[in-house]
């Protein structure tokens, strides 16, 4: 399988690697452009054949939704008007803050720099 789009995102981080979780995490990324199904599973890195049952999923509960039709493909993106969709930002927002100030941490003890406060 060819190279995904993301090393690893957030959402695949916590769920384990799960299919599901590497098409979110394209998605929520990603979420300024349409794709067609394939380019959706080659740059999640799942199969076709998984992405095309996930994303039918996925569009029958309204957090994506069919843009255009380039040729014969149908072009998606992430439904941002779906409060679902607007959450799954929002949460991989969050955990990758959590991550970064993670690894702030580790890289200021490696240092031995003391903590800056933030005042949170």
């Amino acid at each position: 399988m060819e190279s995904k789009a993301l090393e690893s995102g957030p959402l695949e981080r916590l769920f384990n690697g799960s299919a599901l979780a590497q098409i979110l995490d394209f998605l929520t990324t990603f979420r300024e452009w349409d794709y067609s199904k394939s380019d959706i599973a080659k740059n999640s890195g799942v199969s076709f054949r998984t992405a095309l049952n996930l994303l039918e999923k996925l569009e029958a509960l309204g957090l994506i939704k069919q843009t255009r039709r380039v040729g014969r493909a149908h072009m998606y993106r992430l439904d941002l008007e779906n409060e679902a969709a607007k959450a799954l930002v929002a949460l991989t927002h969050e955990l990758t803050m959590i991550e970064a100030k993670e690894i702030v941490k580790e890289e200021l003890v490696k240092a031995e720099v003391p903590p800056i406060s933030t005042g949170s």
